[in-house]
């Protein structure tokens, strides 16, 4: 009668499945999240752009977030792939092939906090996800404290452009979670009334708004893993504009890190770094994690 008992239980649904020993990540954000949950091991696959921490580069490569490689993703035999909520059906089709896919939503930071517990629900991490997802928020209300009672400095964020000019610019408009963490850190978005999340900006647009700070990425080779272009060669084609504030007031900053663009576990690093290029002035001290915090750095 054991044999009995044992479907019995299957059958209400109490027996449960062994965590995923064998997960793809389609996002370099997702990639991070599993590892700062200790899953590096289990990451069998991960995309193009999957370059932090340094050891998911060496994983094998399933093609980008647009464009999956579904033979290679089925080749590696997963357990679980971990998809962004995307208009292109990516999670449909994956389960249309057999597989286990799960979407997550990280469009703004409480999504982001909200996705790194989904991942450790999916992954029998919820201990630790619940911990780092904690950690990130008090963090980021460490940066809040001490954003509150400094004015808030009209910025440009660009994420990137054509190469060599100050053509095809796309800027960081609102309802992402960069526009939040600029927030966060004492920025006014100089882009907050754009009709879309990341909108082209032309240099028209820039002299008018002329804002005190211009965060610039530099050319779209550095999305694709290419070099970009030196900080001297960005800086000189600012220097042009000398009545722009951010010109004449030393407000251009050129970012060569992706912490500023990657929803996951190092957006309170972001924010920190946000807090000290709007405004230097600021006391660093002061944001400095306490020992043991969750988030990996």
């Amino acid at each position: 009668m054991r044999w009995l008992g044992l479907l019995l239980l299957l059958s209400c649904g109490l027996a449960h499945a062994a965590p995923p020993s064998r997960i793809v990540s389609l996002a370099p954000s997702i990639t991070e999240t599993l590892y700062a949950l200790g899953l590096g091991p289990e990451v069998v696959g991960d995309t193009t752009f999957c370059t932090y921490p340094p050891e998911a580069r060496g994983k094998p490569k399933v093609g980008t977030f647009l464009q999956p490689d579904y033979e290679r993703i089925l080749s590696l035999r997963p357990d679980l792939v971990i998809v962004i909520k995307n208009p292109i059906g990516v999670t449909q089709k994956l389960r249309s092939l057999g597989l286990r896919a799960e979407e997550v939503d990280q469009d703004k930071v409480g999504d982001i906090l909200n996705s790194i517990e989904q991942i450790g629900s999916f992954t029998g991490r919820q201990a630790e996800a619940s911990r780092l997802a904690g950690s990130l928020r008090a963090q980021l209300d460490a940066v809040r404290r001490a954003a509150a009672n400094r004015p808030r400095r009209s910025t440009l964020f660009l994420v990137g452009r054509s190469t060599g000019t100050l053509q095809g610019m796309v800027g960081v408009g609102p309802g992402t979670f960069i526009d939040e963490l600029m927030q966060i850190a004492g920025a006014s978005n100089a882009l907050a009334g754009a009709p879309m999340q990341y909108p082209n900006v032309s240099l028209e647009q820039i002299l008018t708004r002329d804002p005190e700070v211009i965060l610039d990425m530099g050319d779209f080779a550095h999305a694709e893993g290419r070099p970009g272009q030196p900080e001297a060669q960005i800086l000189a084609l600012w220097a042009a504009y000398p009545r722009l504030r951010a010109v004449h007031g030393h407000g251009v900053q050129v970012i060569s890190s992706d912490v500023l663009v990657r929803p996951g576990p190092r957006m309170a690093e972001a924010a920190r770094a946000l807090l000290a290029l709007v405004h230097p002035e600021a006391v660093q001290t002061e944001l400095r994690p306490k020992a043991g915090a969750g988030n990996r750095p």
